[in-house]
């Protein structure tokens, strides 16, 4: 059985390189914590599909050691910027999240769903 300690301890936030032609370069992006979810979740239900995809890069988005590379001063200036290079950090970002098009239909309104109810059940 798993201890507090080695639960706590546990290097848990894959992250994977993503390769973004549009900025003529790499970035990482890292599953999201438990905390960054809860807040993405609960600022897109006060405003419904206000800047998905800027909100999910500014959550994800990171360097190489896991610091993230923007905060949420950024979301409106990343929402500026080209569909298909945050379409492909979207993409990552919601894979190693486990964040499934049912949680997005959720939040949307979309389904009687729970945002996070198949998320445990999605395929990796």
């Amino acid at each position: 059985m798993l201890s507090r300690e080695s639960i706590l301890a546990a290097d848990d936030l894959p992250r994977e390189e993503v390769s973004i032609p549009e900025w003529n370069g790499t970035v990482f992006v890292q599953t999201m914590t438990g905390t960054e979810r809860d807040r993405l979740e609960a600022a897109y239900n006060k405003e419904p599909g206000k800047d998905f995809r800027a909100r999910m890069a500014v959550a994800t988005v990171c360097d190489e050691t896991g610091k993230r590379l923007f905060s949420e001063k950024d979301i409106l200036p990343l929402g500026t910027k080209s569909a298909a290079a945050l379409d492909r950090i979207l993409e990552v970002a919601m894979r190693l999240s486990a964040f499934t098009k049912k949680d997005v239909d959720a939040l949307e309104g979309n389904s009687n769903a729970s945002p996070s109810e198949d998320s445990a059940s999605s395929s990796h």
